[in-house]
């Protein structure tokens, strides 16, 4: 297993990916190489004091750094010597098995849809992010702001790739999806919704159990609950601000600690020819950490693979989409 990092990605890097790197030493293992992207010197004098560890470590000197400010197309076809385009060339050679960046979240969409590009069949692809179940499991919630806007067709892709993922990555089986509404009912809701309730509700590729509300997020009505990314979005960084507000206060307990997004480290981007995550822009070396194990776990599951192999069997490609 070959895990790629861009080390120079992020408000906090290179310190943070590099103190992160340490944090992932001891559960590094035996065969798994560690391919780092980012300028020579300072990633070699960064580890100098690495912990032993099963792995091993390679080195792409990338003088070249995308900025948190930059434009995101522009720079990716400017900054050729970045960790973020060397990264994305080295996946789409195969030479690494993931590619992990707490950098400009922009231009990782950019590489993720223009180099590795999306899986035949799939409209747009998603990111989706881990919410905690009451009863001590979790579900997830996509999209969480890949595609601010969306259509019917789409909302019905993210419950069949949310579907894939919960089942091939989390282990959950006949996973249950449901839509994110104002209410339970089947006429309840905006036109988008309505129209992605009926493209759902007699479908065969995946499990779909109606409609949930927002005060359904952390119960068990569902293991996958699809929205558009313009919801999504508002959704998680609601929760974000909600964690840091009972952490000031002291407030935090075995359950609300796990809403600490440092504990997953990334978000997916599935639906495209790879593994790509892509991780918060203040990540701390906890959450650097998280993010390559979540790589791991991605690469290992052969996500895409999976999805893959489902559009082609399930028949989703032949599928007419169309916008009620």
């Amino acid at each position: 297993m070959r895990l790629g990092l861009d080390v120079f990605g992020g408000d906090l890097a290179p310190a943070s990916p590099l103190e992160g790197l340490k944090l992932l030493a001891p559960e590094l293992r035996d065969g798994c190489t560690l391919v780092l992207f980012g300028d020579e010197q300072q990633i070699s004098s960064g580890l100098s004091d690495m912990p032993p560890h099963k792995g091993s470590i390679e080195i792409v000197h990338c003088p070249e750094v995308i900025t948190m400010a930059d434009k995101p197309i522009k720079a990716f076809k400017a900054k050729t010597q970045s960790g973020i385009v060397k990264g994305f060339e080295w996946l789409k050679s195969g030479k690494i098995d993931v590619f992990a960046s707490a950098g400009n979240s922009g231009a990782m969409f950019v590489g993720a849809t223009s180099v590795m590009g999306t899986i035949p069949g799939i409209i747009r692809p998603a990111s989706l992010v881990p919410l905690p179940k009451l009863n001590g499991t979790y579900k997830i919630i996509l999209d969480v702001g890949t595609n601010p806007d969306a259509r019917a067709d789409v909302l019905y892709q993210y419950g069949f790739l949310g579907s894939i993922y919960a089942s091939v990555v989390m282990g959950i089986e006949k996973p249950r999806v449901a839509l994110l509404n104002i209410g339970e009912e089947e006429k309840k809701g905006n036109l988008l919704v309505q129209s992605a309730y009926q493209m759902m509700k007699d479908t065969s590729d995946f499990n779909f159990v109606g409609n949930v509300e927002g005060r359904d997020l952390f119960n068990d009505k569902a293991d996958v609950v699809v929205c558009d990314g313009f919801t999504g979005n508002i959704v998680i960084k609601q929760l974000q601000a909600i964690y840091r507000i009972m952490e000031k206060k002291g407030l935090l307990d075995d359950y609300f600690s796990r809403f600490n997004y440092e504990n997953y480290g990334g978000t997916p981007i599935i639906g495209i020819n790879g593994n790509v995550i892509i991780g918060h822009g203040i990540s701390s070396p906890l959450a650097i950490k998280n993010m390559m194990l979540l790589g791991r776990e991605v690469a290992e599951s052969h996500l895409d693979e999976k999805i893959k192999d489902a559009m082609e069997n399930f028949g989703i490609q032949k599928f007419e989409w169309t916008s009620f």
